[in-house]
């Protein structure tokens, strides 16, 4: 196998019923595509993110020196690797391994935390020597919505927190955000990839103390956030897309409602989920299994902490969900069970 923490979820659907790449399950808006079209007109001149993110430090009520604008998150997790010669940099478990491996790949050590299951937000498993943490909310395999109170008391002089937020525009409000709050211990990463449904363009920001902000840009690329990421940003940044981000979270919401059900229905263990995909153990050798059936889902082992009984499913409408749930009941484990039958967590 490649490198476990290298690992995503693209690379399982060529050609499969996609349940595992966690992109929102409907088209994008015109007004996106139009912003996107109309960047075109300006490719014959090099990038420049300011008007970006400016309509950021606005939509958030932060100032501008507070916003970097990133070629995405992946990005954003590369910068803060190169940022600083950490001592003991910390990546709370299950999560998003692209921040461990950018860490490793800036040749950190990293002291991985692995949070028991449920997978609950215990600030007192964090070394106290800790001066980088990284934690994700809603966190990316688990779904998990840790307290906005939880981040917060991790922060300590010497320490940045830095929170990956690419989620949190699936939570209604986006309830338990520590975004609007300007401490220089804390760093909030945001994704645009995944509600608007545009993973080909790279975009995404970060907000924090302009101190830390003026560092991460020092590494950050020269006009490394292409021309059509930075027009994505500002469209996605605009009042109707406040609007429209809001009816999409009630969609996603609907649409796992329906999924959890459903798993429920067939005793599958799974995890409540607050993103737009739902953690379940489905049982050793399911997942090769749905992918005979043509029905590609996210493999969790090469998430710290989890093992091969776990995938991911990424929230679809209710008709694909159907397929996958249908495919569910015809799918043996490897001890001739369907599915996982030891309940909801």
């Amino acid at each position: 196998m490649d490198d476990p923490l290298r690992h995503h979820g693209d690379v399982e659907v060529a050609g499969m019923e996609d349940f595992a790449v966690n992109v929102y399950g409907g088209p994008r808006p015109a007004w996106l595509d139009a912003a996107l079209r109309a960047s075109l007109d300006d490719v014959g001149a090099y990038p420049c993110s300011a008007a970006a993110r400016g309509a950021v430090a606005a939509r958030h009520g932060r100032p501008v020196d507070d916003v970097l604008v990133t070629a995405g998150a992946a990005e954003a997790f590369t910068l803060v690797a190169r940022m600083r010669a950490w001592r003991r940099p910390v990546v709370v478990h299950p999560q998003f391994t692209e921040p461990h491996a950018a860490l490793e790949q800036a040749g950190h050590a990293v002291t991985p935390v692995l949070l028991p299951e449920p997978f609950a937000l215990d600030p007192g498993a964090v070394p106290d020597d800790a001066d980088l943490v990284v934690v994700g909310n809603p966190t990316n395999p688990t779904g998990r919505l840790h307290p906005a109170a939880a981040i917060r008391s991790l922060t300590r002089p010497g320490r940045l927190v830095v929170v990956d937020e690419a989620f949190i525009d699936c939570v209604p409000g986006e309830r338990e955000s520590v975004v609007a709050v300007r401490d220089p211990g804390l760093l909030v990463i945001r994704s645009l990839t995944k509600h608007w449904g545009i993973p080909g363009v790279r975009a995404g920001y970060l907000l924090g103390g302009a101190d830390v902000v003026a560092g991460l840009a020092h590494f950050q690329t020269p006009w490394s956030v292409a021309t059509a990421a930075a027009a994505a940003v500002e469209a996605c940044c605009s009042p109707a897309a406040l609007a429209e981000a809001a009816h999409r979270a009630g969609l996603v919401a609907a649409w796992r409602d329906h999924l959890e059900r459903g798993l429920a229905e067939l005793g599958v263990r799974h995890l409540a989920s607050a993103a737009s995909f739902v953690l379940a153990q489905v049982g050793h050798g399911v997942h090769g299994r749905l992918r005979d059936a043509g029905i590609a889902v996210r493999r969790a082992d090469t998430f710290p902490g989890l093992d091969a009984s776990w995938v991911r499913i990424a929230v679809r409408p209710p008709d694909r969900t159907d397929r996958l749930l249908r495919a569910l009941t015809s799918t043996e484990t490897e001890d001739g069970v369907p599915g996982s039958r030891t309940g909801t967590p």
